[in-house]
């Protein structure tokens, strides 16, 4: 049984269980129930207020947002471009909040999320490194992380922080 992001109850039982003993299951279980929901909505709640701390509703936000996220960004592809021997064939911005980034091996694109802007500045030169190492390597077996050891020493350390600036907000229970 687990509860997903928007609070529904999926309870997998074996093919040819009574409907009885499922409901039997499902309300030996309310308590539970009742407060696994409780923290789904708190997480979802903390993950809604980190990524709404960058207002993007109106295209004034969105402009302003796109140009201080290239300001950041763009010196750190070129330094780092160039130090990796790499070049993308276009760097675009988009407000995902599943992923920081996201490199497309096949055209040579790196897009990168513009929430970028609520982590400290050595957590999105880790992102950036991150993507750049995947034009060399695609996936993330053992040259990948070699060769962010190589560019990037301190990328388990900035992954750490990213993950708990992001745990802080949104979900201090995992």
């Amino acid at each position: 049984m687990r509860i997903v992001k928007n609070g529904d109850v999926h309870v997998s039982a074996p093919i040819g269980m009574p409907k009885k003993e499922v409901e039997r299951f499902i309300e030996e279980h309310r308590e539970w129930i009742a407060e696994a929901r409780k923290k789904t909505y708190e997480s979802q709640k903390r993950r809604a207020d980190f990524y709404n701390k960058l207002p993007l509703k109106t295209r004034e936000q969105a402009d302003d947002a796109l140009r201080r996220l290239k300001a950041l960004i763009e010196p750190m592809v070129d330094q780092h471009s160039e130090e990796m021997g790499v070049k993308p064939s276009v760097v675009y911005y988009k407000a995902m909040i599943s992923r920081w980034g996201v490199c497309n091996v096949k055209d040579k694109s790196i897009c990168f999320s513009a929430y970028l802007l609520l982590l400290p500045e050595w957590c999105v030169e880790h992102v950036v490194v991150h993507e750049l190492c995947h034009l060399l390597e695609p996936s993330h077996n053992a040259r990948f992380h070699a060769l962010m050891d190589k560019f990037f020493p301190r990328w388990k350390e900035a992954r750490k922080m990213t993950r708990q600036i992001c745990k802080m907000e949104e979900d201090e229970d995992e």
